[in-house]
């Protein structure tokens, strides 16, 4: 695609070109059906102070864009302003939210491809964005393809990691977090993140929000609370989620059952984020009476 002078349209329209056109963005079933609709774009600085403050609620080794940058590419001379984080959400189909929204105990099919297929389609996206940034002249990265990003225990959110997609989106003014943990972004909370870090100047995305809480009705106005009765091994109520019964019903409950009904390796869930009010938007005190 031909660069324009307007840097984050030419980038938004790289990643939508990926998602809309490329046929690598597939369920891999026999009907050959796209894994994710139009995707969501959004843009934050390298020092934007939320980066730091990762460290202190994810944890310490929560790295900063600077951080990956220069580990990278050993130029510490690039300063954290010079740097974009660039994220995106993918949202769900219409045909994969409505499988899994009949769903009561295990994920369907279409949700399990995507979790698995669709996670290789947003890896493809990963290297396609970095790919082009490079050949016009950018140093690039995805944080969570680099041999050096590790997952790790958290004191607070149990299990963490080196970078969270989600909080680079939450920065990137893609959306706020939810009961179940998930992010609520326009397009819902059914969907996959991905991010590149990148040696480039982009205005940042408007933030609409100041609470990382602030699309979830449960915390904005004390209402809903839909995704608790959508968990099948109660791994969620009005405190939060639980982390450790939601991995014990993924893997190996959710994982045998997608080999023995499915035919291929995978695993899923996704109940809590179908069936909700903010299963496709931000939702609205309507939505929920």
């Amino acid at each position: 695609m031909k660069k324009t002078a307007d840097l984050a349209t030419w980038i938004g329209q790289i990643i939508e070109d990926f998602i809309e056109k490329s046929p690598q963005n597939t369920l891999q079933n026999k009907a050959n059906d796209k894994a994710f609709d139009t995707p969501l774009v959004g843009f934050s600085r390298g020092n934007d102070p939320l980066f730091e403050t990762y460290k202190e609620v994810v944890g310490p080794f929560h790295w900063t864009p600077w951080e990956i940058f220069t580990r990278t590419f050993k130029e510490p001379a690039v300063k954290p302003e010079d740097l974009t984080v660039i994220s995106w959400i993918l949202p769900q189909t219409k045909a994969t939210k409505a499988d899994n929204r009949k769903q009561t105990t295990y994920p369907a099919e279409s949700w399990a491809r995507a979790r698995i297929f669709g996670e290789e389609v947003n890896v493809k996206l990963r290297k396609h964005v970095v790919a082009i940034l490079q050949e016009n002249g950018y140093q690039a990265l995805a944080p969570v393809l680099s041999d050096q990003w590790k997952r790790k225990k958290s004191d607070k959110y149990v299990f963490a990691s080196t970078w969270s997609e989600r909080h680079a989106a939450y920065a990137s003014g893609l959306g706020t977090f939810g009961l179940c943990d998930g992010l609520i972004t326009p397009r819902g909370k059914a969907m996959r993140t991905g991010s590149v870090v990148a040696h480039i100047k982009i205005p940042p995305t408007k933030r609409p929000y100041s609470d990382h809480h602030a699309y979830c009705l449960w915390f904005t106005q004390g209402i809903c609370g839909k995704c608790i009765p959508r968990c099948p091994v109660d791994a969620l109520d009005e405190s939060g989620h639980d982390k450790l019964k939601c991995r014990a019903h993924i893997r190996p409950v959710t994982a045998d059952y997608v080999k023995s009904h499915y035919g291929f390796d995978g695993y899923g869930c996704g109940l809590c984020q179908t069936k909700v009010p903010c299963e496709s938007k931000i939702p609205t005190r309507q939505d929920v009476e």
